[in-house]
């Protein structure tokens, strides 16, 4: 089957800071080497990877570096990784809207991507006008328009407002009708970024099940960015692994988001220390016993937080996240002298254990749930722990089988710094 996309050796640098090397004459220099000699920009040399949280020696960064990858056509691919792995910038270069440094792109049909939410929309037109616009800049005829108004406007949703400036939508709607329009254009190639995010779950599903009709049903390439690995696994067979702007792994959908998944825990400690909650209210320690675990065995933890200013706490959980974000456990953590904590005392301290813990095999995240007078807020993704398989002589467990969890809530400071020494 023939290749829809072909890139090979592709790279994308940005310069931070100002635009340009600085002065006329570096300007000049670069563009006769790239533009009349044919020789690569010579400030790729010094460019550095894409490291968000480090503070590099060169303003100049790659976004992406030396990208090699062939997607046959019918193929839906998934692309994840963390932020500013370089995802979004391999789609803005794949829908040509931005161009690459270096490297060589061939694409073999018409693409419809959907990249941001209002990309292609004019807030003063009603969303009928909209389509129109979106359409034409899509690469419709108005003929294939008129063809398909209908069916776009019903799969939108947003029959209502469809004669309504766009700019009283909200992002959802927004979303909504821009998916409709680039999922009914009658292109090759159909690349989505994680703009769905922002539709409700019944659109999430709506629109997954299109692009899966898209790629299945009509032989149509689909590229598709999200980090739902959920949603990556159902739709799309093969995909692709970005790290600092290098594919680090491609293969099987599965592999891959275990692969990314076993990323996340690597170098990942068993101890958050001195995590802030709010202005006024820190996660001194938040551990458990172990990062690694047998199926049905327990797991201890210990939460220590200081507040600066009186807080009283209304409700403390903990999170409980699968390899593909799904939410698959919430422990409450509430105890009868939780309301009258802090008020006097500025430390609370509960220490726990979930006992026979009912998890597969893989990969869990853990978060915490804070409301209190100061602080009501989610906190993701702060520890991780691996649930390994046990031996065969141990009675399969049901899915009914529930944890259970014993508490120890302290508000005594002193029997608190006796037992973990702060």
């Amino acid at each position: 089957m023939a290749a829809a996309i072909k890139v090979e050796n592709l790279s994308k640098i940005y310069r931070l800071g100002e635009i340009g090397t600085g002065t006329i004459s570096r300007d000049v220099e670069r563009w006769v080497r790239m533009n009349v000699l044919r020789q690569d920009d010579p400030f790729l040399r010094i460019g550095e990877t894409n490291e968000r949280g480090t503070k590099g020696g060169s303003d100049v960064v790659y976004s992406l570096r030396d990208i090699n990858f062939e997607i046959e056509q019918g193929d839906a691919i998934g692309i994840i990784g963390r932020n500013g792995a370089g995802k979004s910038t391999l789609l803005k270069i794949l829908s040509r809207v931005t161009a690459p440094t270096t490297g060589r792109i061939i694409i073999d049909g018409r693409v419809a991507s959907l990249l941001e939410v209002g990309t292609g929309f004019h807030p003063e037109l009603t969303g009928r006008e909209n389509v129109y616009l979106n359409g034409a800049i899509q690469g419709m005829r108005k003929k294939e328009i008129n063809r398909k108004l209908d069916e776009i406007i019903d799969f939108s949703g947003v029959e209502r407002y469809i004669d309504t400036p766009v700019k009283r939508y909200s992002s959802g709607m927004y979303v909504r009708l821009a998916f409709a329009v680039a999922a009914h254009l009658e292109s090759e190639i159909l690349i989505v970024d994680e703009v769905l995010a922002v539709g409700d779950a019944e659109f999430q599903r709506k629109c997954l099940g299109k692009m899966g009709d898209v790629s299945k049903g009509e032989g149509r390439t689909v590229l598709f960015v999200s980090h739902n690995m959920n949603s990556i696994v159902n739709l799309c067979s093969q995909s692709l692994l970005l790290n600092s702007g290098k594919i680090e792994y491609a293969g099987e959908s599965s592999d891959v988001v275990l692969r990314y998944a076993n990323a996340v825990i690597v170098g990942k400690c068993k101890v958050v220390n001195g995590y802030k909650l709010a202005n006024d209210l820190i996660l001194e320690e938040f551990c458990i016993n172990s990062n690694t675990i047998i199926s049905l065995q327990e797991l201890e933890f210990s939460i220590l937080i200081k507040s600066k200013t009186k807080n009283n706490y209304s409700s403390i959980a903990i999170f409980i996240y699968d390899c593909y974000d799904q939410k698959i456990a919430f422990i409450d953590l509430r105890d009868s002298d939780l309301h009258d904590a802090n008020i006097t005392n500025p430390v609370l301290f509960i220490r726990g254990k979930v006992k026979a813990i009912p998890f597969v095999p893989g990969i869990y995240n853990i978060g915490l749930h804070v409301q209190s007078s100061i602080c009501y807020k989610d906190y993701f993704n702060l520890l991780s722990f691996e649930v390994q398989e046990r031996e065969m002589d141990i009675l399969p467990y049901e899915v009914s089988v529930r944890g259970r969890v014993e508490l120890e809530t302290s508000f005594n400071i002193e029997k608190i710094r006796n037992e973990i020494n702060v």
